[in-house]
Order: structure tokens, then C-alpha cells, then sequence
């Protein structure tokens, strides 16, 4: 397989509401995180980082132009890979101890990622045998009901656990914009399988099937409108019987 230039791995693309798209387009889908930047007054948002093969603040301008809280809606490695890139880091305390001290096992890297799962391969020296996320301490534990504010802006966080223990959402009522993570996206769901997580995800789902959402700007696959996010739950639920 070949490999792919460096200066060709980021895409970007603005989506409305000061919201911009940031995507890895040589992985494939299923495994291809979604990066959401937001222009606010005082401070920018980033939502995940990527899997981290090439550098984000050297290769998207957009991430380096003014001060940013860069929040993890779960730490799995395609999420997460380039949080260390970042000053200002944000996760909920129920997974910041894996940012901490991050492995191929509970990033998940050890299961998921193989050449399989691109394209075209990263740039060296990337390799699947060595690849792994770098520790990056979180400056501030995010927990149910806080608030990142970025002045203008104000994103309310959901803890949503049910795909992992410290999954969040965030939610901003005054525009209808809900960054999801992977709770909830349109496409095959990854969801765990003991009771407990069973039980958490109904309650992620009941929660986010609430909210007045007019977009959605998932984890990973196309952002999709209320109405979409209403039958996506719906169908959902009434799967599990509720």
C-alpha cells in the first residue's frame, strides 16, 4: 500500500454556525474520527483530535490561531492521538487517568489498528506495531452539567457512558448544536456488552433523545439534522425493547 504525503492527511471543511469540520480522509470510515473545531469570542473548541499519525497544529493552520480548549469525548486512540498537541486539555474523571497514562490496551490501539484500517497508509515512520497515543495530563476534569465556555459560546456537558465509562456530549441550547462523540452517530454503533454498560447506554440515549437538537456533529460518519437524531434514537430504543 502506498503512503500518503503529509500535507495531503488533514481535510477541512466549514459546516455553518462557526463550526469546521476536521477529518482524515485516507481512513477508512468506520474508524475515521470525526474533529470538530468552533470559533468562540474568547477561546476556540476542538473536539477530539484524530488518531495523531500527522501532526495537527503543523498541518491545520485553523488550530494554532488563537487560544483553544481541546476536549475529549472519550479516549479512544482515534480521538485522542493528538491531545498532547494541546496545552489546555479537557475529559471527564472517569477516563482522565487514561490520557494520563494512555497504552495500546486501553486506548484501544492493540485491537483496532492495522493497516487494514486505511486507504493509504500515513507518512513514516508510522507503523501499526508501534503506533500508540501520547500521555496528555488533563488540565481540567470535565463532569455531568459543567460548562466549557468559550464566552460567546457556552457547551453544556452530558456524561453519556454506555460506549465508554467517561463518554461525553456536548450540548450548546442556545443554537441546537450537539457534538455527540460515540453515543450516538449515523452508522453502526460500538456498544459494550455487560449488563451495566447496557443499562448506561439506554440512559445516554433517553438523555440526548430530549434535547430540542436541531444538528448533530457525531463522533464519526456525516453530521445529520434533529429530525434524524430523533428516529436514529427512537429505532434504537425500541430495539432494546423500550
Amino acid at each position: 500500500m502506498t503512503r500518503a504525503r503529509p500535507e495531503d492527511w488533514w481535510r477541512v471543511r466549514s459546516m455553518g454556525d462557526g463550526v469546521t469540520h476536521i477529518d482524515e480522509p485516507h481512513i477508512h470510515d468506520f474508524y475515521r474520527c470525526n474533529v470538530w473545531h468552533v470559533r468562540g469570542r474568547d477561546t476556540d473548541l476542538l473536539v477530539d483530535s484524530g488518531m495523531g499519525v500527522v501532526s495537527l497544529r503543523d498541518r491545520v493552520p485553523l488550530v494554532t490561531e488563537r487560544p483553544l480548549q481541546a476536549v475529549a469525548s472519550h479516549t479512544h486512540f482515534d480521538h485522542v492521538g493528538l491531545h498532547h498537541e494541546f496545552p489546555c486539555r479537557l475529559c471527564h474523571a472517569a477516563e482522565a487517568h487514561l490520557l494520563r497514562q494512555p497504552t495500546r490496551e486501553n486506548t484501544f490501539a492493540d485491537k483496532y489498528v492495522t493497516d487494514d484500517i486505511f486507504t493509504t497508509l500515513p507518512p513514516e515512520p508510522y507503523t501499526a506495531a508501534t503506533y500508540a497515543v501520547e500521555a496528555a495530563p488533563v488540565q481540567r476534569l470535565l463532569w455531568d452539567g459543567d460548562v466549557v465556555d468559550l464566552g460567546d459560546r457556552h457547551f453544556e456537558v452530558i456524561h453519556t457512558p454506555g460506549h465508554s465509562p467517561g463518554g461525553i456530549a456536548l450540548w450548546e441550547v442556545a443554537t441546537g448544536v450537539l457534538f455527540s462523540g460515540d453515543i450516538v452517530y449515523d452508522g453502526e454503533l460500538i456498544e459494550r456488552t455487560s449488563t451495566l454498560e447496557q443499562w448506561q447506554y439506554i440512559t445516554s440515549m433517553e438523555r440526548l433523545l430530549a434535547l430540542p437538537v436541531r444538528v448533530v456533529h457525531g463522533g464519526h460518519f456525516p453530521s445529520y439534522s434533529g429530525e434524524r437524531h430523533r428516529e436514529l434514537i427512537t429505532d434504537w430504543l425500541k430495539a432494546k425493547g423500550r
